[in-house]
């Protein structure tokens, strides 16, 4: 999720564009970079790492600048995070500075028509196939920037937002966008462009939200919105009521609240460009070949905390669609149980940070035992990635709240994503079922956007239970690790004692915890997927609610046979089972950070914790 910052005015570009990436560095980021216009020349300085190495770098090189310009802090995508792949990123004559967020879905055949037409490339990124396509269609539309960009984002696939500048015309930046966030802040004689009001809040309170496939010129005294074909367009101006700080959290008061909501544009960014243009899954960070995976004969997935979970949710499915024998370990635990490993092996590791110790010394154990190991990772150019055999990007974006929500979310989809590709590979399934599965996956993040519109009734009932002591959660199937990562949750939000169990275990001994009115969480599975365990989970609830439980039910909407034991009844989409876990954990997320909230807990920062473990 990267910053962007634009501004035309009469104050020194060069020190607003920087300030503005200072008041975005909340989003996460590797690199920063600006292009400025200094006595009508393009200048630009980019740094990888923090946006202290640019303003070292400023400050070793100074300059003046017109009152124009452009900044961006990073977030890799395409191209490790370097100081050559940081952005701005220029054409071959340096008239034109293109900063982006997003990815190029067709960047690649994109780029092979450049290069034969004689452009160079000087990184590893989507983004500077847009700044040479600019510098070319500038051209052909006689130096109309806004003329060029909208000819541009009609040739390009993907979600992006572009902001550029042009040399030859000192007064004008000019923006797109296409399911990336962009926001115009009009201020007195001067206008902004950022990702976030957070960028200019300091200057101006009045915004203007760019709405889909929209291009924006923006100058000192005007603002110039036209769609992709050049029509006028009818825009929405608001005014921002959030202070500065809390304009960064985008008005919430929390960030883990924001990165709850945001999660439906983070499962469509985790399926972005997946699918080949006949149709198939082509996970082109992969590095492994086909026939590498067509010789695996057992598959191990290795994590820690909530990736754990995921790793369990994805047992289920990659079994199913695979046919392969698949094992989840403890990534602490793995290496000192001597397992065995050998090149038949697929070692699949699962970190948000990658830089999780003890997932990556299990990681480097699998290697030295020749198994192959495959990452599903958060963070470009971490090492995990770096150290193993191929990696899945989850593209989630920064995630600061230290509790997982998104990136949870997010693996869950990296995880099926595997085993749909493993399957293609070994040719275990049709790919009309594929299809079938990769159509039910782009359908997701509605049913999450349902769920995160019907979640109220989930708050107020955390809230009556802020003076419990210990909530317990039951699944079966696919619920048995959603329930898992429910009671995770609680312990790392709440500090409460919360304990999640195989609702298929519960006689074998959990039962003895059950006494009046303690809560109980209960997953249910579907009635058309596993309609055996459907039934035998309505037992389980019947069996608690006998002997004193509050049963709170997690159940599919219509599903009215839980309804009569159900003292809370809590409705999900109707989803495919395996993918249930999508939709059934975005309630228990809502149910702990509410539940923290009524304890006047820090639900971004839990005591004790940290957001990436480096230590074993």
């Amino acid at each position: 999720m990267c910053g962007i910052v634009g501004y035309v005015g009469p104050q020194p570009a060069l020190e607003v564009v920087v300030d503005g990436l200072a008041r975005l560095e909340y989003r996460g980021y590797d690199s920063a970079g600006i292009a400025v216009l200094t006595d009508g020349r393009l200048a630009t300085e980019k740094r990888a790492g923090k946006l202290a190495n640019l303003r070292a770098a400023l400050e070793h090189n100074p300059r003046t600048a017109d009152g124009i310009g452009i900044g961006h802090t990073r977030w890799a995508t395409h191209g490790a995070p370097t100081d050559t792949n940081a952005h701005p990123h220029v054409d071959n004559d340096n008239r034109v500075a293109v900063i982006h967020n997003g990815i190029i879905e067709n960047f690649a055949s994109l780029r092979l028509e450049l290069e034969e037409r004689g452009c160079k490339f000087t990184s590893e990124t989507d983004t500077e196939v847009a700044a040479h396509l600019l510098a070319e269609e500038l051209k052909q539309q006689d130096g109309d920037l806004a003329a060029a960009m909208r000819s541009v984002c009609r040739r390009l696939e993907g979600a992006f937002t572009l902001v550029a500048m042009f040399a030859n015309d000192p007064e004008l930046v000019v923006a797109a966008r296409r399911n990336s966030p962009l926001v115009v802040g009009r201020g007195q004689g001067e206008n902004f462009l950022a990702s976030d009001v957070a960028a200019f809040i300091a200057h101006t309170r009045d915004a203007i939200e760019l709405g889909q496939d929209q291009v924006v010129e923006l100058r000192a005294d005007s603002v110039t919105i036209t769609d992709y074909d050049g029509r006028p367009v009818k825009v929405r101006e608001y005014h921002v009521d959030w202070d500065a700080s809390a304009a960064e959290k985008g008005g919430y008061e929390y960030f883990m609240l924001k990165e709850i909501v945001e999660q439906p544009q983070a499962v469509a960014d985790t399926l972005l460009g997946r699918v080949a243009v006949d149709g198939t899954l082509t996970l082109d960070e992969m590095r492994l070949a086909p026939s590498e995976l067509r010789d695996i004969e057992k598959i191990v997935i290795i994590a820690c905390g909530t990736s754990y979970h995921a790793g369990l949710i994805a047992k289920y499915a990659i079994e199913h669609w695979c046919r392969v024998p698949c094992e989840v370990e403890v990534a602490s635990e793995f290496r000192y149980r001597d397992p065995i490993l050998n090149r038949q092996t697929l070692v699949i590791a699962i970190s948000q940070s990658g830089e999780s110790m003890d997932t990556l010394m299990a990681v480097r154990y699998a290697r030295e035992q020749r198994a192959r190991v495959l990452a599903i990772c958060n963070v470009n150019g971490s090492t995990i990635p770096r150290e193993s055999d191929g990696v899945l990007y989850t593209h989630a974006g920064p995630e600061v709240g230290v509790a997982a929500t998104k990136t949870f979310l997010t693996q869950l989809v990296a995880c099926y994503l595997v085993g749909l590709y493993l399957a293609q590979v070994r040719t275990v399934k049709f790919g009309d079922e594929i299809n079938a599965v990769i159509e039910q996956l782009a359908n997701m993040p509605e049913q999450v956007k349902k769920v995160l519109s019907t979640v109220d009734p989930v708050r107020e009932l955390a809230r009556s239970l802020g003076e419990a002591d210990t909530v317990l959660f039951l699944g079966r199937h696919v619920g048995y690790p959603v329930a898992l990562e429910g009671a995770l949750k609680l312990k790392e939000l709440a500090y409460m004692h919360a304990e999640a169990f195989a609702a298929g275990e519960l006689k074998h001994g959990p039962i003895a915890l059950i006494e009046n009115g303690l809560p109980v969480v209960v997953v249910v599975p579907s009635r058309e997927g596993r309609g055996v365990l459907h039934d035998k989970i309505v037992s389980n609830i019947q069996e608690i609610r006998a002997r004193g439980a509050r049963t709170i039910v997690i159940a599919e909407e219509g599903d009215e046979t839980v309804r009569p034991f159900a003292d809370e009844l809590i409705e999900i989409p109707a989803v495919p089972t395996l993918l249930q876990p999508i939709v059934s954990t975005v309630p228990l997320q809502v149910f702990a950070c509410e539940l923290a909230l009524a304890k006047g807990n820090d639900v971004d920062q839990p005591r004790n914790l940290a957001k990436s473990v480096t230590v074993e």
